[in-house]
């Protein structure tokens, strides 16, 4: 193959394929950055001459970056307080394309999904399914056998689809009701809430220890619902937020300032014409790249 000089340019063409390899792997938007710009100065050392396939090769080393930011990832989040939610991209798509587009691979839903697969079985199944490596590639990339990189994808792949959504959902309807649920909860009306949410909806709220969330995932619409009626009857906090509508992670939500100034994302997962899931991230350190 032939590279420019300083190979910036040869990078620069896989960067975001990259950042949202990286981001699947982590969930983290901040540390895939890192891990791909810690890439780059590998991708600047080497003999790029003798690097035949730029992505393949790229691909391999933000794996193994990633794999060893996961052993530290683990401990941590043994140690995490209340649910854990990947860092929300918002308004954006990590591969170029419409965030509508790779709702289905950043999604929140998937994002959990992957985390409850071990490292090397996350890193197959992205490598060959989302970033497009051959098996004898990930095979290298992972220090693995073949036979061993087709097995860890193929269990993978069993989780991730059995977890995944079976029906495409409405982005418009998806509006709608992230909407009504945003009046709703604002106004306190409790029968306008049960309308819109499924009866076995599930909220999450990441608050790491550092904000007021709740300790477990709030599972059932009658919870939810007594939930943010109990906090509109305490506080002026739901009717005093100020949001603009925003795709978070290829669902439709909001970008929130709270009373105090801080930035939190509330995202909404859907079918069938209800909510069926809530996503509520208040962690400061995973709003750092959000902006109102």
């Amino acid at each position: 193959m032939t590279t420019t000089p300083d190979g910036v340019a040869d990078f620069e063409a896989h960067r975001r394929a990259l950042v949202g390899l990286a981001y699947r792997m982590l969930g983290s938007r901040a540390e895939a950055e890192d891990v791909v710009q810690d890439a780059y100065l590998r991708w600047h050392a080497a003999d790029r001459a003798a690097v035949e396939h730029p992505r393949r090769y790229l691909g391999t080393v933000v794996t193994r970056l990633c794999l060893d930011r996961m052993k530290s990832a683990q401990a941590r989040r043994e140690t995490y307080v209340g649910p854990w939610l990947p860092e929300p991209v918002v308004d954006e798509a990590l591969d170029g394309e419409a965030a509508g587009e790779l709702a289905h691979d950043i999604s929140v839903a998937l994002m959990l999904l992957l985390e409850r697969l071990s490292p090397l079985e996350r890193a197959s199944f992205l490598l060959h399914d989302v970033f497009g490596l051959d098996f004898a590639a990930v095979a290298r990339a992972l220090g693995r056998s073949e036979a061993a990189s087709r097995q860890l994808a193929a269990r993978a792949r069993v989780h991730i689809e059995a977890g995944r959504p079976r029906f495409a959902a409405s982005r418009e309807e998806g509006q709608r009701l992230a909407a009504a649920f945003a009046q709703a909860s604002a106004s306190g009306d409790t029968q306008a809430l049960t309308q819109i949410l499924a009866r076995d909806a599930v909220l999450h709220s990441d608050g790491g220890g550092k904000r007021e969330a709740a300790l477990n995932p709030i599972r059932g619409a009658d919870k939810i619902v007594r939930l943010i009626a109990g906090l509109s009857r305490k506080s002026t906090l739901l009717r005093d937020f100020v949001g603009r509508p925003a795709t978070i992670n290829g669902l439709p939500g909001f970008v929130l300032r709270e009373p105090d100034g801080s930035l939190s994302t509330l995202a909404f997962e859907h079918h069938a014409g209800r909510i069926v899931a809530v996503y509520f991230t208040r962690n400061p350190e995973k709003l750092r790249h959000v902006r109102f």
